[in-house]
């Protein structure tokens, strides 16, 4: 590895950050940028010793003239040897160093590294908000966010870096020098400069509240764009083609009209800065003529002011606009601030534990959830499971079948009540060592758009190839698999399976759901109408899969199909968020309740919704 290369390792980009990201512009810059300020720090001092580089340049320029008028044509070469030794060596060999240092800061020091910074550390925030955060969401915004918060905070960085302090440095010089030749041109510059910065005062607020506007739109567009194609499919059965391209186009109109009012006080801006910047060569290359036609300046000096007067003028429209794209940054950064630090609504205790492997008692202890509103979810459920015991849940659409599982899960939090396992309140460990003990198949089976091995291995990633093998073949998803070929020609378990699985049936995708549960062997298996997309025959032996698989576990299996359930330890029948029934197949229909008029109705079908209403 070159030396170039190990500069490249000296910010640690995937470092993790310490606590929640603030909501303060300032203070949140800090947390995004926490371990990388030393490499920071020596990039622009790199950056502030290429910039003096250009008074250095005008300085050197100076001498030379002012020598040159000295000694005449036939002096000059053996008089100033030392002179024009200095001039090689500063633009063949310093000043191309000074520059090269700079770039090798920048591009690879801080560009590669500042982005995967930032975006490591809000995408992990991310990844801890709770479910609803995303329910209430596009999830191309939230991506979008992202991206956007983490390219603009390497924006702002590196532009300060290469500009700012490229700039400050420059002109501090400017200051010194025109100080040194008299100091009347040197006010003549701070009076510039105090022009400069009350334009730049005036018109950057403005142009942050436009780019932020900017911002949200784009992100907005790319929402609802990927809210389409993730939803492509029903698009294209219900043929609402034409009405998402109006809904695509009516977010598209609206960034439209956000980006042309950017681009309206871009060019106020642009027009005025122009301006200002044609007074200043005027100002110092005037100040010094007249300074030489007193006696008081040389012509090194006049080409010195020129040459200082034409880069500083120059580097002001260079320097404005980086500071316009700094502040437009810094609204896309506020912008996502508002959407991704938020505390996280779902939080382990500070004093969270990891939850050993259990023996699976589960206990709902007047546990109560209704999403925050009046009704819905369950109500006052409470409710014993043993260690092994197989629990059927069954009711009607809506009853809270869902609601206990979820709770159970903790994707979200009792309002009243508690849910132990094992004895210990779920709410007293951390949410991953809680979920690691739960294995669950649903009959919205989710799928990466990965291999079918990475699917199957979601589900214990240190798995050997032939421990996938046999979940897959347990699962009745082996012989499928193997015959699997993807759009780039790879194979089997090789082959992916398309964005959310859409390569694969139904069934498929539920085969590959429950070789996932084989593979994790949690202690705990939650049942989700795990089986509800497969025929009968397929559906027969995964039964006895799981059979196999439920052995030694606690179970809790929501089924519409009462056939499947029938032979669980114990049913529960819900109903309005409610337990209303309870006890074993046998005897529900012994007592001829709710349970019995389900199994009477169904002859091995669904529950339907009509159940519900011929129960009440």
């Amino acid at each position: 590895m070159s030396v170039l290369e190990r500069l490249g390792g000296w910010i640690e980009a995937f470092r993790p950050a310490e606590g929640p990201p603030p909501q303060v512009l300032g203070q949140f810059l800090r947390w995004c940028l926490k371990g990388a300020w030393p490499a920071l720090w020596l990039a622009g001092a790199i950056s502030a010793i290429a910039g003096t580089m250009e008074v250095i340049s005008a300085l050197i320029l100076g001498w030379v003239i002012d020598a040159a008028l000295e000694a005449g044509p036939a002096q000059f070469f053996s008089n100033h040897a030392v002179l024009l030794a200095v001039f090689v060596g500063f633009y063949l060999i310093l000043r191309p160093l000074a520059f090269g240092a700079s770039a090798a800061s920048n591009s690879i020091i801080v560009g590669p590294n500042v982005m995967p910074l930032v975006l490591s550390r809000l995408h992990r925030w991310t990844l801890g908000q709770s479910v609803t955060f995303f329910d209430n969401d596009f999830a191309g915004r939230i991506a979008q966010k992202q991206m956007q918060a983490a390219r603009a905070v390497t924006d702002v960085v590196t532009e300060v870096i290469n500009t700012a302090a490229f700039a400050l440095a420059s002109v501090i010089g400017s200051v010194i020098y025109l100080v040194a030749i008299d100091a009347r041109v040197a006010a003549a510059l701070a009076v510039w400069l105090v022009a400069y910065i009350l334009l730049i005062r005036y018109f950057l607020p403005r142009v942050k509240v436009n780019s932020a506007a900017r911002a949200s739109a784009r992100a907005m567009v790319s929402g609802q764009v990927v809210d389409t194609i993730t939803n492509i499919k029903t698009v294209k059965l219900f043929a609402h083609a034409a009405f998402e391209d109006r809904v695509a186009l009516a977010s598209m109109a609206v960034f439209r009209e956000r980006s042309i009012e950017f681009g309206v006080i871009s060019t106020w801006f642009r027009l005025s800065l122009m301006a200002l910047a044609g007074v200043l060569p005027v100002l110092l290359i005037g100040g010094t003529l007249w300074l030489w036609q007193q006696g008081n300046a040389t012509a090194g000096a006049i080409a010195a002011a020129g040459a200082i007067a034409l880069r500083i003028a120059q580097m002001s429209g260079w320097v404005s606009f980086t500071l316009m794209s700094i502040y437009g940054a810094v609204g896309e950064v506020e912008d996502g601030i508002r959407t991704l630090s938020g505390p996280h609504a779902l939080a382990d205790a500070p004093d969270a534990l990891a939850l050993p492997r259990v023996q699976g008692a589960i206990t709902f202890d007047a546990v109560s959830f209704a999403y925050g509103r009046q009704r819905g979810g369950v109500e006052g459920i409470s409710l014993e499971v043993r260690a092994g015991e197989k629990l059927g849940i069954v009711g009607a659409s809506g009853a809270g079948k869902s609601s206990l599982v979820s709770l159970l899960l903790r994707l979200y939090d009792c309002e009243n009540g508690r849910i132990l396992i094992d004895g210990v309140d779920v709410r007293a460990v951390t949410q991953e060592s809680l979920r690691r003990q739960i294995g669950m198949v649903t009959q919205e089976t989710a799928m990466f758009n990965r291999s079918a091995r990475d699917n199957i291995l979601y589900g214990r990633p240190d798995a050997t190839e032939a421990e996938v093998i046999a979940a897959a073949r347990a699962a009745e998803a082996h012989e499928f698999i193997t015959q699997m070929v993807d759009h780039m020609g790879r194979k089997g378990y090789d082959a992916f399976l398309g964005e959310r699985g859409v390569k694969l049936s139904g069934g498929q995708r539920q085969r590959i759901a429950l070789a996932r549960a084989f593979l994790k062997d949690a202690p705990i298996l939650v049942l989700d109408e795990a089986t509800s997309a497969l025929d009968s025959e397929v559906e027969a032996s995964i039964q006895h899969a799981l059979g196999r698989v439920m052995q030694g576990k606690t179970v809790l299996a929501i089924a519409h199909r009462l056939s499947t359930i029938a032979a669980m330890d114990r049913i529960v029948v819900m109903d309005q968020g409610r337990i209303v029934e309870m006890g074993s197949h046998a005897a529900l229909l012994a007592q001829n309740g709710l349970y019995a008029r389900y199994w009477n109705r169904q002859s091995g079908g669904f529950i339907g919704a009509d159940e519900r209403t011929a129960a009440e």
